[in-house]
């Protein structure tokens, strides 16, 4: 119960920090492009790019067949979507602390925002992303749906999971610098674990639950339903009811373990 209470209370801090978690955000996403010519442009130059080589090597390259009656590239992009901003997330926030060890050291700063900092100026770009997907529906024919409004709930749904990982991770690293090549490795596992460029369906229907486990399974799937097969997430309570126990309890253990380790992080930076 301790806990539950710090946690809601770290919540809270974060909203009345919200201005400064919006300036930091900025200022992470201004310095990932310093000193390059385009600056920021890069961030949704580089997407671009990217979905246009989906398109050119799985349609006009592979000739790839559509997957219940969709067009690959549209179904593929779907699942490669949520799981740029997941990978993205997790990778750049196990850093983060490291990376701004100066105001670990130096100011009376909770800490705790510098992960969410990388999670929100991952956001910046998949915001971008999601846009595309818009214009590749509307160019392939299909119009706007009433089932894309719950793409805010999976935002919402990413954004626990990763910074739930991200507390974990990022608090590890600090004193165990290989935490960041094991999570690098576990999400290259993750990423071919998770039906992305592969339907589930190709999977013996009794191991299908082993694959649904993967907590990037409902989010991927949820990116789908909410696109393509027009279905809500509460039609898939159980799968719902799983992912956010298993993700409260992320969320819980990487509080409760940051907040352990925390004191301690000026002594090692």
């Amino acid at each position: 119960m301790r806990y539950f209470r710090a946690l809601i209370a770290l919540i809270l801090d974060i909203f009345r920090n919200r201005k400064l978690l919006w300036q930091m955000t900025k200022r992470d996403f201004r310095q990932r492009y310093l000193g390059s010519y385009l600056g920021i442009l890069w961030a949704f130059i580089q997407p671009t790019i990217t979905v246009l080589i989906f398109w050119f090597v799985f349609e006009v390259g592979f000739k790839a067949m559509p997957v219940e009656n969709f067009p690959f590239i549209l179904w593929l992009v779907c699942g490669m979507f949520p799981w740029f901003f997941i990978s993205e997330s997790i990778l750049s926030a196990t850093n983060s602390v490291i990376e701004s060890s100066f105001l670990v050291k130096k100011i009376v700063f909770r800490v705790e925002l510098l992960p969410i900092v990388k999670i929100m100026s991952a956001l910046v770009v998949h915001i971008f992303f999601v846009a595309i997907l818009f214009a590749m529906f509307a160019i392939y024919g299909y119009s706007i749906s009433i089932y894309n409004v719950q793409i805010i709930y999976y935002f919402f749904a990413m954004i626990c999971l990763s910074l739930g990982i991200s507390w974990l991770t990022s608090s590890l690293t600090v004193f165990l610098r290989d935490v960041g090549q094991f999570a690098t490795m576990l999400l290259q596992f993750g990423f071919w674990g998770t039906p992305i460029f592969w339907d589930l369906h190709l999977i013996p229907e009794k191991f299908q639950f082993i694959l649904k486990l993967n907590p990037a399974y409902y989010l991927v799937e949820g990116y789908r339903q909410s696109f393509i097969y027009k279905e809500w997430f509460w039609q898939h309570e159980y799968l719902t009811i799983y992912f956010w126990a298993l993700t409260a309890v992320v969320m819980f253990a990487g509080a409760w373990c940051f907040k352990k380790l925390r004191p301690h992080f000026a002594d090692v930076l």
